[in-house]
């Protein structure tokens, strides 16, 4: 039974259907009462940080469906596109924080796909890099609040390990991501001037019209993560201001979402909401069974008989979760593996917001990971070129998040300082 599930689950079966079968059989194998896997959803109400996810949700999926993708792009041009490499660094801060509301760089590559593309070849960057930037540059987005996957870690990694709550996530994830879009655009400069690509004049009056024309859209960003990391706003709060300043902007003022269409942009919104809470709750039964059958201590006691370096552990780590990261969508990765995680590596002496930071860095860089990551897949349909093409552009920033992943795993004060 349990390998026709598996077989299942390899065929493409949604995996809440994978999971729910799974801790089904497994349950009535052991004498396990099944109905204790409906609890767990009963349980899901009981969360706090879930209330978040939603509304933040709604937030992205409202901003991607007005026109604030292109004036907060302008904005970016604005200020940056004077710069070496200034549209590069465009590129990777719009995609940086489209991917934090939305909560998945795939969907930023969909999204903003077709207005950088144009900007990128008319500006004379190479079709190349061009590539490997759109599908690579969103991918630290994923630590930046107010990212579901870093939501849903907290949510995961929390009763296993109480110092792991979501303002402290939230704090230690900042730098890594910083840090990431920091060398991403270090990058982009030098291409540019590999490539010859001519600046753009800064001028003053594009800058102050940007501003103007995205006066509505610029604040939301500075007030949620002003509100968080002031500590004035918790998690909760802060996603109430954002569904309600998106709402207010997008639908009663600038009346580019109309109210016929909003139900729509909502149902849609809760879909991707209900599918990780359905994926979750299903999780949580079959981790349930993990702790009752112990195979979280058995599995450190076979790990410590191979592995004596934390050194050594963390590198094992990282080839994991970017295996993972490949194979597998980031909310389902979090429910499976990090039940298993956090114990490991407090047993190796990683503190548990730390390892936060460095599963979701390396399930992000995943994403865009040859020859499997699924923002290669979404590359190719969306600008329908070759998967070994756009394998081959995403190398560059491949490596650079790779660098970047390295000292962010083997300096845990880089994640640890801002959370202290």
């Amino acid at each position: 039974m349990i390998a026709a599930i598996l077989i299942a689950a390899l065929i493409g079966t949604p995996m809440f259907a994978v999971f729910a079968a799974l801790a089904w059989t497994l349950y009535q194998r052991d004498g396990l009462d099944p109905a204790l896997i409906i609890s767990e959803m009963n349980r899901l109400a009981t969360m706090p940080l879930l209330r978040a996810m939603p509304l933040f949700a709604l937030a992205g999926y409202l901003l991607a469906e007005s026109r604030a993708p292109d004036r907060l792009l302008r904005l970016s041009r604005a200020a940056f596109g004077w710069l070496p490499g200034g549209l590069a660094a465009v590129t990777i801060i719009a995609c940086t924080m489209f991917t934090a509301f939305t909560g998945a760089s795939g969907v930023t590559l969909v999204a903003l796909g077709g207005l950088l593309m144009p900007a990128l070849l008319r500006d004379g960057y190479r079709e190349r890099y061009a590539l490997g930037l759109l599908t690579s540059g969103g991918n630290w987005g994923v630590l930046v609040v107010p990212s579901l996957p870093l939501i849903l870690y907290a949510i995961i990694a929390n009763p296993i390990a109480p110092a792991v709550t979501i303002e402290r996530l939230i704090r230690a994830a900042l730098l890594p991501a910083l840090l990431g879009v920091v060398a991403m655009t270090v990058h982009g400069s030098w291409s540019a001037r590999r490539q010859h690509v001519p600046r753009t004049p800064f001028s003053w009056r594009e800058l102050a019209a940007a501003l103007w024309a995205a006066r509505w859209e610029a604040p939301l960003p500075i007030i949620v993560l002003a509100g968080i990391y002031s500590g004035r706003l918790v998690i909760s709060d802060a996603a109430v201001v954002a569904a309600a300043y998106a709402i207010l902007v997008e639908v009663a003022i600038l009346r580019e979402v109309r109210w016929q269409d909003f139900g729509r942009i909502a149902r849609d919104a809760m879909v991707l909401v209900g599918g990780v809470l359905i994926i979750l709750g299903m999780g949580l039964a079959l981790t349930n069974w993990l702790v009752d059958q112990e195979l979280p201590q058995r599995l450190l006691a076979a790990v410590r008989e191979r592995v004596t370096s934390p050194l050594t552990f963390l590198l094992a780590v990282n080839f994991f979760l970017l295996a993972v990261g490949c194979a597998m969508d980031i909310y389902t990765a979090i429910v499976v593996i990090v039940p298993l995680l956090v114990p490991l590596g407090q047993a190796f002496g990683v503190d548990p917001v730390h390892m936060g930071t460095i599963t979701l860095a390396n399930l992000a860089i995943g994403y865009s990971t040859p020859p499997v990551g699924m923002n290669l897949f979404i590359a190719a349909i969306r600008f329908q070129r070759p998967l070994l093409s756009l394998a081959r552009a995403s190398v560059p920033m491949l490596v650079i998040s790779l660098l970047v992943l390295g000292l962010v795993t083997y300096v845990p004060a880089i994640s640890l300082w801002l959370a202290r």
